[in-house]
């Protein structure tokens, strides 16, 4: 994409852990997700934080291009979805372990 550089590591490293684990959030987190509508790992995302009483946001990051721009920005040019983002920080793109979008 022209203006956003592309990341080539944008899964993790071998040994390597993420800062933050997406499913080990407690209340009071600022949860964002940037989606693609009919994305099974999106709806996946959405579900558990539904179950778990977690207030998130979702972001359609497929039909509106600022959502889009804003997604590829946080994530460095990784269009995979679901990107989730944490307190404003960008923490991963994808769903499950290893996560997949």
């Amino acid at each position: 994409m022209p203006g956003y550089p592309v990341s080539k590591t944008w899964g993790l490293g071998k040994g390597q852990r993420m800062a933050i684990d997406v499913e080990k959030l407690e209340p009071g987190r600022r949860i964002e997700l940037y989606v693609k509508p009919g994305c099974p790992y999106c709806a996946d995302a959405e579900a558990f934080y539904r179950r778990k009483g977690l207030s998130f946001k979702s972001y359609n990051a497929q039909d509106d291009p600022a959502y889009k721009r804003k997604m590829l920005e946080l994530a460095r040019g990784n269009p995979t979805t679901p990107a989730i983002v944490v307190d404003g920080e960008y923490v991963q793109s994808g769903w499950g372990k290893p996560p997949k979008g």
